[in-house]
């Protein structure tokens, strides 16, 4: 373990002084447990105080980036920089699940659960943060990731089936917005259909899409309103 505990060390670009905390970011429950409770602490509490290391980051970065912005769309967001599918992309891009500390039952197929590796990342950052003392430490290790991730946002690079949910989430934080599709043209035969899709926020149309089902007329639609939320 101590090879592998320097390999991540030099990946991340940061050497512990307490290598005791580092070991438990990587602890996983199942790992504790199967070792008896209380003889080994797993990384849980280490993940409680990352996700507020991480918050705090990623909100004090949108908020000096983008002052025109207003609390709903910053809100948006933060949501989509922290969610679960972000954070395992970030713990991959170090090889993070490699160094894990699983039980049995997590072995087989452990290191690549998005919950696993989302909540070592977190606890990785815990650690890192009270090792160092230092927020601006892990900021500038946290930053790229988040910056990188961003510019997928802002340009709209996502899987076709999360423009919709994104849409959901930003129109979710504006009290007393209401969105609906709405199919304004069918084209072609019923084997092979062409639908178009307008997007409607309170009544005023925020774009169209057209696809060869509603559902993907409808992603589209979505996609291009987002062009109007997310920053360029």
């Amino acid at each position: 373990m101590s090879k592998d505990i320097l390999a991540l060390q030099e990946r991340i670009g940061y050497h512990f002084c307490d290598e005791s905390l580092l070991v438990r970011a990587l602890t996983h429950s199942s790992y504790a447990n199967e070792h008896g409770v209380g003889r080994i602490a797993s990384n849980e509490r280490l993940e409680f105080l990352g996700d507020s290391v991480l918050s705090l980051t990623v909100c004090d970065y949108l908020y000096n980036t983008y002052p025109e912005l207003p609390e709903g769309q910053l809100t948006v967001l933060r949501k989509n920089l922290v969610c679960q599918r972000a954070l395992a992309e970030y713990a991959t891009r170090i090889g993070l699940g490699a160094y894990l500390l699983l039980g049995r039952g997590e072995e087989r197929d452990g290191r690549d659960k998005p919950k696993i590796l989302e909540d070592a990342f977190e606890a990785l950052l815990g650690a890192w943060y009270l090792d160092s003392g230092s927020l601006s430490r892990v900021r500038d290790f946290v930053l790229p990731f988040v910056k990188e991730e961003l510019q997928k946002l802002s340009n709209a690079v996502l899987p076709l089936e999360d423009y919709k949910t994104l849409l959901q989430q930003y129109v979710q934080q504006m009290p007393g917005e209401e969105l609906r599709y709405e199919t304004i043209k069918e084209t072609g035969p019923d084997n092979a259909k062409t639908f178009t899709v307008r997007v409607l926020i309170n009544s005023n149309d925020f774009g169209t899409g057209t696809g060869s089902s509603k559902k993907e007329a409808e992603q589209r639609a979505a996609a291009e309103a987002l062009k109007r939320y997310l920053p360029r």
